[in-house]
């Protein structure tokens, strides 16, 4: 057996391969333009993927593909219908990263919640020594407890983050943008409720029909200007320009974001005009990217391969 890694290094450099290469033959790429899959892919039994455009151009040489498996749980990047017509089976992974994603939630929040960046310079700067106090209270900050923590999109991720919310004493509300029936232990609202109620706000949700543009200028206008928003869903369910205008206005507190409607960031995006740059934290997508999550991951390809040769 033939296995492609098409885009190995979207999975960073620390991947143990073994039980990959237990299976058949390994052969691994960095990264691949569309220009090149169909060379790379002509003599594939499986190929592994994360963004690469599997279809019938990139794929339609590949006389001996089975199996594609997508390192993540989206697969947009498949051409469903092409790969039905020609037998070829996919698999995606769900559930890998929920105490990575969830664990980095939190990182967002407490960094822009207690001033972290402000109080970290102001050490570093050498303005603590000598000072004539023991502390400073150039930024305050709240306790969590007490707050409404406001989740759009109740799947796995979405319920550990309220759990945990739960756990240092903040109300719990949510908002399911599809509809979805409530769940049993968890407070469902209205998206007004959501917006006008939460002092923070984390976004858990895929991105669909009834997700994309949803947070817009008009959304945060309903949001407290104390308020914290966070997006570790995707990137295009937020407005970025109406974003970087609310945080301009004074609409809202801060956001934190792991997820951007252009990845790698675009050079002109509307984020460089925020003017306070203290209130905005981005992350370059790597919520779900913890050694662990990683590790959880490629296990649950092998398996996947393994199950599907029945070996």
């Amino acid at each position: 057996m033939k296995i492609v890694f098409l885009d190995a290094n979207t999975l960073g450099e620390d991947i143990d391969y073994t039980p990959f290469e237990e299976l058949g033959e390994v052969i691994r790429y960095p990264f691949s333009s569309s220009g090149e899959v169909p060379r790379r892919s002509a003599e594939a039994d499986v190929l592994v993927v994360n963004k690469v455009l599997i279809n019938e151009n990139t794929i339609g040489a590949a006389k001996n593909l089975k199996l594609v498996c997508v390192t993540a749980t989206g697969t947009n990047n498949l051409d469903k219908a092409y790969l039905e017509k020609r037998g070829i089976q996919w698999r995606n992974v769900a559930g890998y990263s929920t105490e990575s994603v969830a664990q980095h939630t939190f990182a967002l929040l407490f960094y822009l919640l207690e001033g972290l960046r402000y109080y970290d310079d102001y050490v570093k700067e050498g303005h603590y020594v000598n000072d004539r106090i023991f502390t400073h209270f150039g930024q305050t900050f709240h306790e969590l407890r007490g707050m409404t923590w406001g989740i759009l999109g109740l799947g796995a991720i979405g319920r550990r983050v309220a759990d945990i919310a739960g756990m240092f004493g903040a109300r719990v509300i949510y908002y399911s943008a599809s509809g979805a029936p409530a769940q049993e232990g968890y407070c469902q609202v209205d998206f007004d409720t959501l917006l006008k109620e939460s002092d923070i706000l984390s976004v858990h949700a895929p991105l669909n029909r009834y997700t994309e543009g949803i947070m817009d200028l008009a959304a945060f206008r309903k949001m407290k200007p104390s308020a914290i928003f966070l997006n570790l869903g995707r990137g295009p369910i937020v407005r970025e320009a109406d974003l970087a205008q609310a945080l301009n206005d004074g609409e809202i507190q801060a956001a934190g974001l792991d997820v951007l409607c252009s990845e790698p960031m675009a050079p002109d995006s509307p984020f460089f005009s925020v003017e306070d740059k203290s209130r905005l934290l981005i992350t370059p997508h790597i919520a779900w990217a913890a050694v662990e999550a990683r590790q959880r991951l490629m296990k649950i390809i092998a398996g996947q391969i393994r199950e599907f040769f029945k070996r």
